[in-house]
């Protein structure tokens, strides 16, 4: 849900990996089971040094590596095999979760009240623009104002992103399912709950998507993969229960790369709204384009390394990355239980707010999930916190908070761990691998969209030994340590998408929220009259427990910018410059989940 891997393997070096490992299978396979001192002359010893180097325990000598293989037929693949049978069979991890429950609180006080809802700012006054374009790219409260008023009903809103979901879907390549027979349904029943005086908040009648790995019963949920593009899930997934009880609208399942690995799925590539002749990059590929293409006023997302962050950023949007465990994941797919995190891609930052004040609280099947205590977003005095920039800060996003009266202080967050992108490469290889397993074991990856994503992770990940897995979640506990010794500001801003952040941010649990805070020219560009862009944004990130502040910071910012509130030109894009061919695209440089 998203990474650039810490290890690239040549073409050459996979192949000699996969003879190494063939190697060692057909010798686990052939050797004698019987007693090493009566068949000592047909053990190939060398193909046995060969498979321990694999495992990087090649130390043993070949008497304490012979009873090491024979103790792994007796015992270790029995038990490993009946532990398959019982919890492996089913793909995607949807039922029995781990109970080796990952803890990031910083406080693990009680919180009594963390179920109070925020109290949104009240708009008066807002009018029903002209056109059905204006109207895509209002704000959530902005929306709901016209709701609340009847100034339109949910019924008409919904037919409106109904369309451009239709228009601009093929065109982005970013929509899965187009749930309109649903969708028409929930708003006439949000339109009569009106009618009859029941207004359920600020989400009432308001359109949106979920990623497809997200689970609607009577709906495909494909994982974005070839090996799923027909699953229908009756499971109803506790964020999808969430928004249908606000009374918000579900007008499509989006794209997910498959299997939550960046933007490639079984239909094609996700691209860019601002320029299309990029792709979109993570695998929330489909929320963070048709958020930013005004095709739903937001969307939920996900991420396990990268995939809210990274779309986010090149797509122009606003998206929070909560702390882990503030959203329920009932009803996902999941790659690793310790890093997966759903978050909105919204407008702006007041708009995730609210998304977030709904989706939040316990998931009773959600072991990591938890009822967190959040200050009110929009009652935060900003002048009474310390924000900290990075050297990579956007420095506007410094002076305007500044001029807001934020304390602002040159920072540095420190630590000593030097693996950190590794400890998340081997959690979230290992994590996915228990959740794919089977399909796995049944060659389903052979037909996977892109070869050198999941497929090869995950085959290197099958040598991955059980302690060298528990080390790194030693060692990243140990990063979490210093990481709450060395967070002495109330936030910091810092770029979104570099990469040792991102896998850092994920580990210990963070929220960020990626702030758009301008344009670029692009490069190559086809006329000086384009109005293609590239987006520029950054990252507020605050400790666990503490959106609400990040929240806050980015409001602030917000609310004397206007960077958020920008058009892409998907259907402007100047003279020359038109849709291009897949194949001449330009691809992204990190592959995300």
């Amino acid at each position: 849900m998203g990474p650039m891997k810490l290890l690239h393997f040549s073409r050459q070096k996979f192949y000699v990996f996969l003879a190494l490992i063939s190697i060692f299978l057909f010798f686990i396979r052939t050797s004698s089971t019987k007693n090493h001192n009566e068949h000592s002359g047909n053990i190939n010893y060398e193909c046995l040094r060969t498979g321990f180097k694999l495992l990087d325990a090649d130390f043993f000598n070949d008497t304490k590596m012979l009873e090491i293989e024979n103790g792994v037929k007796e015992l270790n693949i029995p038990i490993s095999r009946a532990n398959r049978k019982s919890v492996a069979s089913v793909n995607g991890g949807l039922e029995n979760p781990s109970y080796l429950v990952f803890s990031f609180a910083w406080n693990i006080d009680h919180a009594p009240n963390a179920t109070e809802r925020f109290s949104y700012p009240s708009l008066s006054g807002v009018q029903r623009p002209k056109s059905d374009e204006d109207i895509a790219f209002m704000s959530i409260l902005e929306l709901g104002q016209l709701i609340r008023t009847k100034l339109i009903t949910s019924e008409e809103l919904t037919g409106i992103f109904l369309k451009r979901l239709k228009r601009y879907g093929p065109v982005l390549e970013s929509v899965v399912t187009i749930t309109e027979e649903l969708a028409y349904k929930q708003a006439k029943h949000a339109d009569q709950l009106l009618a009859q005086g029941t207004y359920l908040g600020p989400l009432h009648g308001i359109p949106y998507g979920l990623k497809d790995i997200i689970a609607v019963p009577q709906y495909k949920t494909t994982w974005g993969s070839k090996s799923f593009k027909d699953q229908v899930l009756d499971i109803e997934a506790w964020v999808y229960k969430r928004l249908k009880s606000a009374g918000a609208i579900l007008v499509g399942k989006l794209v997910t790369g498959s299997l939550a690995y960046d933007d490639i799925w079984f239909g094609g590539r996700t691209r860019n709204p601002w320029n299309i002749e990029e792709y979109s990059t993570g695998s929330s590929a489909g929320p963070a384009a048709c958020t930013s293409a005004g095709m739903v006023p937001f969307a939920i997302g996900s991420e396990t390394a990268g995939s809210i962050t990274y779309p986010a950023a090149r797509c122009g949007v606003t998206a929070l990355r909560p702390t882990f465990g503030t959203v329920g994941r009932t009803g996902v797919m999941s790659l690793s239980e310790s890093l997966d995190k759903l978050g909105p891609f919204c407008r702006s930052a007041s708009d995730c707010a609210v998304v977030l004040d709904c989706i939040r609280g316990k998931d009773p099947d959600d072991l990591s999930s938890r009822d967190i205590l959040l200050t009110d977003p929009f009652s935060v005095d900003i002048e009474k916190l310390t924000f900290g920039y990075l050297e990579d800060a956007e420095m506007d996003v410094v002076q305007v908070l500044h001029s807001k009266g934020v304390n602002m202080v040159p920072f540095k967050l420190n630590y000593t761990v030097e693996s950190v992108q590794g400890i998340l490469n081997f959690t979230m290889d290992v994590d996915v691998l228990a959740h794919f397993d089977e399909w796995q074991r049944a060659h389903k990856d052979d037909d996977y969209e892109a070869q050198d994503q999941w497929p090869l992770e995950l085959r290197r990940a099958r040598v991955i030994s059980a302690v060298d897995y528990v080390q790194a979640q030693r060692t990243r506990g140990k990063l979490m340590r210093e990481i709450r010794e060395n967070f002495k500001v109330d936030a910091f801003v810092g770029n979104a998408t570099d990469w040792e952040r991102v896998c850092m941010g994920n580990l210990v649990g963070l929220p960020v929220i990626v702030v758009p805070t301008g344009f670029k020219k692009i490069s190559d560009a086809p006329s000086n009259d384009t109005r293609r862009r590239t987006t520029v944004t950054t990252g507020i990130y605050a400790p666990p427990d503490h959106d609400h502040v990040a929240l806050a910071l980015a409001m602030a910012y917000q609310s004397v910018t206007d960077h958020h509130k920008q058009c892409p030109p998907i259907d402007d894009l100047g003279p020359n410059d038109s849709i291009p061919n897949p194949t001449s695209a330009v691809v992204p440089p990190r592959q995300l989940r």
